[in-house]
């Protein structure tokens, strides 16, 4: 019924928003000016905040940030953006946002913990928050107004079975960022619906030739593992070069998709991917804060908005490349 629900909801958003007309590091903050044309709305001038978990070089927070900044264009919105992947220097920039007044804030919550006081700190501000991509089962218990984003459980559980019809029997689930309860919810979920076994490798994501190295002693030394599943395209290219590295036959598969993943699809270099579509994650969130301020509106009443899984495959090349070469998927 909760999956129903949040599917019709998104429904009715994407038909709202189609009605309507570079990573930054930390501290990073730009003004919104996405691609597209229109004028943008007469609605008053907002000034809208994003904070993130990335790490550097997460191409999935370069095409979240695409979709915000094209909503921030249309909606008449400054859009700031910032990150840092510790909890306690995220929510330092939660609180500088506070600081500035802002009229929203977008955050992630990979790290629940350390953002619960500040979102609370947000919300007796009068300042209202919309949860995206991650922890979004704490993002009613901190006060925000709804989550955007997939189910991680629900999209670890269709890898497993994806795994699973393909005959797989040992998987790898490289988790790239220690303490992020969506990747620990990603890799359980595989393990739930697998039939086969699952055994988790941490690296640092930030580090390519570590992770590399890493991947690659491990196939080396088991042998009998057919399958790494990696939970996020960059992650997905250093898993290629370990396994030629190994002289693995496994498959790799990956969550989130971008250009490099497509390309990749193409040469059967991976199997499968998991979209969750950031794109409208970052989209729809500017939106729904905008549509909250402008119109006191709120998205799927109250309840998680649906961006995803869907798995995609070569097959689905053909109509993605197109767009993710201009990082809108």
């Amino acid at each position: 019924m909760r999956t129903a629900r949040t599917a019709a909801a998104l429904i009715a958003v994407v038909a709202l928003a189609a009605g309507c007309s570079g990573s930054g590091g930390k501290g990073d903050e730009e003004d919104g000016d996405g691609g597209g044309g229109g004028k943008a709305a007469g609605t008053p001038r907002l000034k809208i905040a994003m904070v993130t978990h990335s790490g550097e070089g997460d191409t999935f927070w370069d095409i979240v940030q695409n979709g915000a900044k094209e909503a921030a264009k249309k909606d008449n919105v400054e859009f700031l953006y910032s990150n840092d992947k510790e909890g306690k220097g995220q929510a330092e920039l939660v609180q500088t946002a506070i600081d500035k007044k802002v009229d929203g804030i977008v955050v992630t919550l990979a790290k629940p913990e350390a953002m619960r006081t500040v979102l609370g700190k947000a919300k007796a501000a009068g300042i209202p928050v919309v949860t995206i991509n991650s922890g979004g089962e704490f993002s009613t218990p901190f006060g925000a107004l709804s989550h955007i984003g997939q189910d991680e459980s629900v999209a670890g559980e269709a890898v497993g079975d994806e795994l699973t019809r393909r005959g797989r029997k040992k998987a790898l689930c490289v988790i790239h960022e220690q303490g992020n309860v969506s990747l620990e919810q990603r890799c359980a979920g595989v393990k739930k619906t697998f039939d086969g076994t699952v055994e988790n490798l941490n690296v640092d994501g930030t580090d390519a030739p570590g992770s590399q190295s890493s991947i690659s002693a491990k196939l080396q030394a088991a042998k009998d593992i057919d399958a790494v599943v990696t939970l996020g395209a960059p992650i997905a290219a250093y898993s290629v070069k370990a396994k030629e590295d190994a002289d693995s036959k496994a498959e790799i598969d990956t969550f989130d998709l971008n250009a490099e993943v497509v390309k990749r699809l193409k040469a059967g270099e991976v199997g499968f991917a998991v979209d969750q579509q950031p794109y409208l994650q970052g989209y729809l969130a500017i939106d729904e804060l905008w549509l909250y301020r402008t119109n006191a509106n709120v998205l799927g009443g109250g309840k998680p908005v649906l961006t995803g899984p869907a798995v995609v495959t070569e097959k689905d090349v053909p109509k993605l490349e197109k767009y993710t070469a201009r990082g809108t998927r």
